[in-house]
């Protein structure tokens, strides 16, 4: 059965997890969110956030960028291979509506997919 949850097994929580994406990740991109992936173990994924204050300065947008992610990742967790995923946002990220970072990220997860089926 397939279930879309967003627990805590499905996040990238310790430095070292962070930490061995950062080392060496395949990277996808959009104008304005880039997403770092390596392959995990584990039979499931995991999402790790990176929202720089630098870049998003308002915490308010900070987070509904972050849920944006969170959603979309829990909606497309089980068409993806099993990796790790740290996304990070650009400057003007903040002023996209919803619809449009939606977009963006569903069609990095199409690249991350067909990539990995190759």
């Amino acid at each position: 059965m397939v279930t879309y949850e967003f627990n805590r097994e499905s996040r990238l929580l310790t430095p070292g997890q962070f930490q061995s994406v950062f080392a060496k990740p395949l990277r996808f991109g959009s104008n304005h969110i880039t997403i770092l992936v390596t392959p995990n173990t584990n039979e499931t994924n995991r999402l790790g956030l990176a929202i720089a204050k630098k870049r998003v300065k308002l915490a308010v947008q900070r987070n509904r960028i972050k849920r944006l992610i969170r959603e979309s990742f829990r909606l497309n967790q089980h068409d993806l291979p099993h990796i790790d995923i740290v996304v990070m946002v650009k400057s003007g990220t903040d002023k996209l509506d919803n619809k449009e970072i939606t977009r963006q990220l569903e069609k990095i997860w199409r690249k991350v997919i067909l990539r990995h089926k190759s």
